[in-house]
């Protein structure tokens, strides 16, 4: 029995327009993607290493790809300035320019496509890119993603303000490009990767004033907490903030103690700082390979959701591999580069080149219990917030309508009379599915794309549904995993046949008329979608 013909109006079978070939794609420049870009290199492949930074200052506004908090300095609307600094804080990136590698900066990956159950016309693996001028599709053998981290929102009143920045984004400013404005920061989370974070900023110059926890003692490396504490900050144990003071900006943070119910109780004070540094939690940046198809699981000893990888780093998509901290995160590697490094060289020798390279050590047990930390921020400084917040800034969505599953307020729910919005009633039983919660209540669907918010809506729904964040399914993915403008989605061509059925796509009629058959008394009600269709 032979297959049907596709659906002629269908992407299915149609070719696709593909601008290069590339043996290797190493996307992300940081240690990890270096060390593999140049090693495929040195074994005779041709490489393309991609990097979206320095990401353009209007897309630092969109909080993309990591939460900037509007705390970049003037100087970074200096694109040729961003673009010498980024390069002059990676050595080996010079490097791989020796090394005759295909080096883009200012590219980001928006895509990749692989085969897979739902998917099996492709010519291979296939990723979307796209820089400032040009959007592309570039077919690759091998596809090694080293996407790196991002940090975990946390809302509190007064978090929309200017200069509440995560911790990456903060540490990139300041170490990388020298473009940070806030100069004086309280920073929340004493894990290991918040005190790391502390220490390079205060070595670039800005002063900490303090480090908030709300655990009863400090998580993380006590040595670097020692060393902190000799330069004089102040660690808080046992305490959050309340509130982001200030008119315009950060001027100041409202902090207050918890009780043992890790409630806030007392009197607040206001430590003087024009920013607030989340770094509660961090996060491998698991977008091009959860929307590819690709096996995703938490884990908590790799950060919580990390893709699932083999000894040699390989992904459950043929040919594709991650390393650095998109594939894992924990203090270990975070203080010594050589363990993304090593990881490289792991998936360099995965390509065929070695019949087998160094077996990776299982990362270490967590310092802490990455569940019950997020779940207590989040509680503390969400649910017992002292005023609403908008836990999605994007669409301005606040706890409460998150665990009531409200609906967007343009909607007018107010006189809704339900009695029973728990979680079961609402989404029955089994642990509550963020995808579903984000199509009722838009939570998540802004230009951010859940940058901000998807792991506080995680965390608000294993609150309310009494579950561990490990029994919350990941908030899906879908390409383009990057705001593009419309202008450059139109720089990928489609084929004829597909463009001979755009207006139909899939066999669903217009809801227009061409303005040449439009009567002179017209309603949308009176229009014929059952007829042909002709293109203006």
């Amino acid at each position: 029995m032979t297959n049907p013909a596709p659906d002629p109006r269908s992407v299915t079978g149609k070719p696709l327009t593909i601008a290069e070939t590339v043996d290797v794609l190493v996307v992300g420049a940081g240690p990890a993607g270096l060390a593999a870009a140049i090693g495929a290199a040195a074994h005779g492949f041709g490489v393309l290493l991609v990097d979206e930074n320095p990401v353009p200052f209007r897309t630092m506004g969109d909080e993309v790809p990591l939460h900037y908090g509007q705390g970049m300095a003037a100087s970074a609307r200096n694109r040729n300035a961003m673009m010498e600094a980024f390069v002059a804080s990676e050595p080996r990136i010079a490097e791989a320019f020796e090394a005759g590698i295909d080096v883009r900066l200012g590219t980001a990956c928006w895509a990749l496509y692989a085969n897979g159950p739902a998917l099996g016309w492709l010519p291979g693996l296939v990723a979307g890119l796209a820089d400032e001028e040009r959007s592309l599709l570039v077919q690759a053998r091998h596809v090694i993603l080293a996407c790196g981290r991002r940090d975990m929102g946390l809302g509190f009143p007064g978090w929309e303000k200017p200069g509440v920045m995560g911790a990456t984004a903060a540490l990139g400013l300041a170490t990388r490009y020298g473009a940070i404005g806030p100069r004086k920061l309280v920073i929340l989370g004493s894990t290991t990767e918040a005190l790391t974070t502390a220490l390079a900023l205060r070595e670039a110059g800005v002063t900490i004033a303090a480090i908030v926890e709300q655990a009863s003692e400090p998580v993380g490396d006590t040595d670097l907490l020692a060393e902190l504490r000799a330069d004089g900050t102040e660690i808080l144990a046992g305490h959050v903030v309340r509130e982001a003071l200030g008119r315009d900006r950060v001027e100041a943070a409202a902090v207050a103690m918890l009780d043992a119910q890790g409630r806030p109780a007392g009197t607040e004070r206001a430590i003087a700082c024009d920013g607030i540094v989340l770094g509660v939690g961090t996060t491998p940046v698991v977008d091009l390979i959860d929307a590819a198809g690709g096996k995703v699981a938490f884990q908590p000893e790799r950060g919580g959701y990390a893709p699932v990888l083999d000894a040699g780093q390989r992904t459950s998509l043929a040919n594709v591999h991650a390393v650095g901290d998109c594939a894992g995160l924990w203090a270990a590697k975070t203080r010594d580069r050589a363990i993304a490094e090593a990881e490289a060289a792991r998936a360099v020798a995965a390509l065929g080149l070695d019949a087998a390279g160094d077996m990776a050590a299982a990362p270490p047990a967590p310092e802490y219990d990455v569940s019950a930390y997020r779940l207590a921020w989040v509680r503390a400084s969400v649910i017992e917030a002292r005023a609403e917040c908008h836990v999605c800034q994007c669409e301005e969505v606040t706890a409460r309508e998150i665990l009531e599953i409200r609906p967007p307020r343009y909607l007018d729910w107010r006189d809704e009379r339900r009695n029973d919005r728990s979680l079961a009633a609402l989404l029955g039983e089994g642990p509550p599915n963020p995808d579903q919660v984000k199509r009722l209540t838009r939570a998540g669907m802004g230009p951010c794309q859940g940058r901000r918010c998807r792991e506080q809506v995680a965390a608000l729904l294993a609150l309310g549904a009494a579950q561990p964040l490990s029994a919350i399914p990941l908030a899906g993915y879908r390409a383009p995993v990057r705001p593009l403008p419309l202008a450059l989605t139109a720089d990928v061509p489609e084929a004829p046949g597909q463009v001979e059925h755009w207006d139909t796509w899939f066999g669903m009629h217009a809801q227009w008329r061409p303005f040449w058959e439009v009567p002179a008394l017209y309603t949308v009600a009176g229009n014929d979608a059952a007829g042909p269709v002709a293109s203006e």
